[in-house]
């Protein structure tokens, strides 16, 4: 179903974040943020267009993964693909950034957008408006769904929870702003390009796109980092997010996903698995290898009581 968002009334809400103009509209009775994609400056050539297809089709993958994402639609504004998101706060709940959470932590090495892995997770351990457990294992699943996704820019300024100002309470967002997932400056020719190279393919996969979360101030990269992580929490994450993901239901998402061609379509379907296969499931294969061996070896019986 193709929508046309042109003539939906405006609203009062304001919505944050740099990239790309955001309106608010009302749409069946109901409040969205309207998203139109930002303009390169760096490089004219470059399509920044996807990412109102990223914002799509990735919050609808999150959702079949168990992480909670905000609704999105695909439509137009005014002749231009626009995708709309709703609007998940009310007159008593307002969204708050991870980053303001972060800077109510007097002991943190960083300011509330520092991205040091460490830092975050010091901050996640030592906040109290949230049980630490909880908000640990929704940045851990959600860190397993970006790495899937290929998300370059999960930063602190675009997760973060919802304050009931009404009730005095917080509770985790849906996670919102993937328009960073599914390498959404790749023009329709590249896509060709990359599909008919696998040498093309690997880079996609093992050298870019990396994390916004730094470790040593160096950017994570997500095949490296989950093939070598010790986290027990990250490696429970992996496991939990690996065994739901289910490459026939985002494939139905992706070719029902309207405005795209069938070459961009083969071309998120193609990474998707392949990223699925080369970082998700070679880390999963790995850390059961670590544990039959370990389990293997706690049953060799000791050598003086054979």
């Amino acid at each position: 179903m193709q929508r046309d968002f042109t003539h939906c009334p405006r609203t009062i809400n304001t919505y944050g974040g740099k990239n790309g103009t955001k309106i608010g509209i009302t749409y069946n009775n109901e409040k969205y943020m309207l998203k139109l994609p930002p303009k390169a400056k760096a490089n004219e050539n470059m399509n920044y267009t996807n990412s109102c297809i990223s914002e799509y089709v990735a919050c609808h993958i999150f959702n079949t993964l168990g992480v909670k994402a905000q609704e999105t639609m695909l439509g137009t504004y005014k002749n231009k693909l626009a995708v709309v998101c709703k609007d998940f706060t009310n007159e008593h709940t307002r969204l708050q950034e991870f980053a303001h959470l972060k800077n109510t932590i007097i002991d943190s090495e960083q300011n509330g957008y520092g991205t040091e892995l460490s830092d975050i997770l010091d901050s996640i351990d030592e906040q109290q408006l949230l049980p630490p457990n909880e908000l640990k294992r929704h940045f851990w699943n959600m860190f397993i769904a970006d790495a899937l996704l290929g998300n370059f820019d999960r930063h602190n300024g675009n997760w973060g929870f919802l304050a009931d100002m009404k009730e005095e309470k917080t509770s985790i967002a849906p996670v919102y702003d993937c328009g960073s997932c599914l390498y959404p400056q790749m023009d329709e020719q590249g896509m060709k390009n990359i599909l008919g190279d696998e040498a093309e393919i690997e880079k996609r996969i093992f050298v870019f796109p990396t994390s916004a979360i730094k470790e040593d101030n160096v950017k994570i990269n997500y095949a490296n980092f989950l093939m070598t992580t010790k986290n027990k929490d990250c490696i429970e994450a992996l496991q939990r997010i690996g065994s739901r993901i289910d490459m026939q239901v985002i494939n139905d998402i992706i070719e029902n996903t309207p405005y795209i061609s069938d070459t961009h379509k083969e071309f998120l379907s193609t990474m998707i698995e392949e990223r699925r296969v080369n970082i998700i499931e070679a880390a999963l294969k790995r850390f059961e290898k670590i544990t039959l061996s370990s389990q293997s070896g706690a049953r060799q019986p000791n050598e003086k009581t054979k």
